[in-house]
Order: structure tokens, then sequence, then C-alpha cells
């Protein structure tokens, strides 16, 4: 706990550390409701760029985790967009959204965002207290995800500002990613939900 910029706190997502140092504008990797990610507060530019450049992404936006709908809007993203995927929350489904030119340092030019709200109590009350967190998975492009605090660390180092102890998550799967189009559900990756193209969850 000394070294401040290697900080790994092992008493969870509860702990008030983490929603201090999210606050502060740092970034770290903690569990999330599926693996371990790479987290910053959307609302925080200066972090979501120090957040991109720790995982050497440039192109590839991460997705916005948030407590309620509410919070999405409030970053910025139109309700009407929402609503209709409102149903899938919550739980570990992402969808991708038009988010139009609104939040650039967000979705990097692609226009649009994967959001989702989590089913975990944890690192709702974390969210509640933090806003929007982007996240990516702790890797780093094309290799296998951290699944022990230990792997994230031997990957990122020094780079992130601290690190939250959840355990093995080796067991857990990554969200799934779908998107809608033309009222028809598309899967672009199949995750920890199994979900046909009628929108039905299996």
């Amino acid at each position: 706990m000394a070294d401040k910029k290697h900080m790994v706190i092992n008493d969870g997502l509860l702990d008030a550390n983490v929603a201090t140092l999210l606050q502060q504008g740092k970034i770290g990797v903690l569990p999330t409701d599926t693996l371990y990610g790479l987290v910053a507060r959307a609302q925080d530019e200066s972090a979501v760029a120090k957040l991109y450049s720790a995982k050497k992404r440039d192109s590839k936006p991460g997705t916005i985790i948030a407590a309620s709908v509410q919070q999405l809007v409030d970053l910025g993203i139109k309700e009407r967009y929402l609503k209709p995927i409102s149903q899938y929350w919550p739980g570990p489904i992402s969808v991708v959204i038009p988010v139009g030119f609104a939040l650039p340092y967000l979705h990097l030019g692609k226009m649009t965002l994967a959001v989702r709200i989590p089913d975990d109590q944890s690192l709702n009350a974390l969210l509640q207290k933090t806003g929007p967190l982007v996240t990516t998975s702790a890797n780093m492009p094309g290799k296998e995800p951290a699944t022990t605090i230990a792997d994230a660390q031997t990957i990122f180092g020094n780079i992130v500002d601290f690190y939250v102890d959840g355990g093995n998550l080796s067991e857990r799967q990554p969200s799934t990613i779908i998107r809608i189009v033309d009222d028809a559900v598309e899967v672009l990756r199949i995750g920890a939900v199994k979900i046909d193209e009628s929108g039905k969850i299996h």
C-alpha cells in the first residue's frame, strides 16, 4: 500500500480507496462483472487517454459500464438509443449503440460505443460513487486476458496506478456483445450470455 504507483487493494471494490483513486483520475485493474478490466472514469478525458495509451489502443474503444441508464444519459448518450436495449440489463450483455459526434475521446472516431449495466452489487456500488467507467479487458491486443492480479501486474506493471485483487477469475467469460440492426439482434461476440437474433436469451 505504500507504493502509490503500484498499489494493490485486497479488500475488494468496496474499499474506499478504489473510488477515491478513480475520482482522482487514476486508472487501475479491477474485477468487473465478467473479467478483470482496465478501467478509468468515463467522464475524465485525460484518464481515458491514459487508459487507451496503457492498452496500446488507438482505434478500438472500450466498453462503458454504468450503474443505471440515467448515468449513461448524464454522460452524454441519448436516451432514445438506450431505452430499447435496457431490457438486457442488468447483466453481462454489452450493446453497441450509435453516439454520433458526441464523446469522441471515448469512441475514437467510431461513432459507436458498447455499453452495459452490470449485475454485480459491489461493482454497481462503486459505479454509483464514480459515475460510468470505461473498461477494457486486462491484456494487450491479441493476448489472453489476465485471470489473476499477478497476471495483470506482469502485463501492466507500474503503467497503471492500482490493482484490486478479486481472486482467480479464470472460470468467468467476457460479456456477450450485440448490436441491433433493423430490429434484429446481431451477435458480435458470444460470451457469458447466449442470445439469438430475436433477442431471446438462452
